[in-house]
Parts: C-alpha cells; structure tokens; sequence
C-alpha cells in the first residue's frame, strides 16, 4: 500500500499529581483549549476534553504515526508548563505519572463525547477512583491496586 490509513479512537484519563482539585472553573476552558491546540499540533483529531477539578478526560482520533504514550508526554508536559507559566495554582503543577487508554469504534464515539461532556454529573454520583477502577474491570486490564492510583500524600 502506498498511503496510511486508520480509524484509531483513544479515550485517555489522567489525573493531577496526587489527585489534588487544582483545575479551577474559572480558567479550565482555557485549559481545554490549549490541549486541544497541543493535540491538533502532533497531528491527531480531538474529539472531546473535559474533567473535574482532579483529573481530565480526552478522547482523540489518533494518527497511528506517533505512540500513545508520546501524545500523553507532549500533552501533560506542555499543559503543566502553561499552567505554571500562568500561575494558575499556587505552588508548582504537574500531572500524575501514568494514564488510562481506551479505545473504541466509530460508532461508540457519540457515547463517549457525551460521557466526557458529563463528567461534572458523573461525578457527583461516582469518586475518581470508583470510574477508573471500573474502567480497568471492564476492559479486563491487570492491575496492582498498589499502583493502579497512588496515594494522596
């Protein structure tokens, strides 16, 4: 074949170092858009981004030319510097080690949009870790619990 061609749709979540509320409602817009640039800049499509004030959600189409976890490094590492370029929180940001990747077809997509659209009402019924962990057992992913969220310090 003379070209490339792929339907790769991942869902990431990720969460601030030590799961601390610090995405703050009056600039986490800013944020969203910001990752999307970052998203867009390494070549893939974003699809949705939101979160709480603990831990983000993203769900991109992916260009199969770069590795998830390359996407992951240029998204957290580029979002935490702006956020500290800005002085957003008090102190120094940063993303937690690690993320969650899930993928799915074209036709669970509105789903997904919609779920990450929700998470402020998600979550109001259902903690960070109680999602992940459920994420983790419905795709059948092992695990150790002693790594799978780190402690809050």
């Amino acid at each position: 074949m003379s070209n490339t061609y792929s339907q790769l749709y991942t869902h990431y979540v990720f969460a601030v170092q030590n799961r601390l509320s610090l995405i703050n409602a009056n600039w986490k817009a800013q944020l969203y858009k910001y990752m999307n640039g970052i998203i867009e800049q390494q070549g893939h499509k974003p699809f949705a981004i939101n979160g709480i004030p603990d831990h983000v959600h993203v769900l991109v189409s992916m260009n199969p030319k770069q590795a998830p976890s390359d996407l992951l490094y240029h998204l957290k590492r580029s979002s935490s510097l702006w956020i500290n370029q800005n002085k957003l929180v008090a102190g120094k940001f940063s993303w937690q080690e690690g993320f969650g990747a899930f993928s799915y077809g074209k036709s669970q997509i509105p789903y997904i949009v919609k779920y990450i659209e929700n998470q402020e009402i998600h979550h109001k019924k259902q903690s960070f870790n109680e999602e992940y962990l459920e994420f983790l057992k419905l795709y059948e992913i092992e695990y150790d619990e002693r790594y799978v969220l780190k402690p809050i310090l």
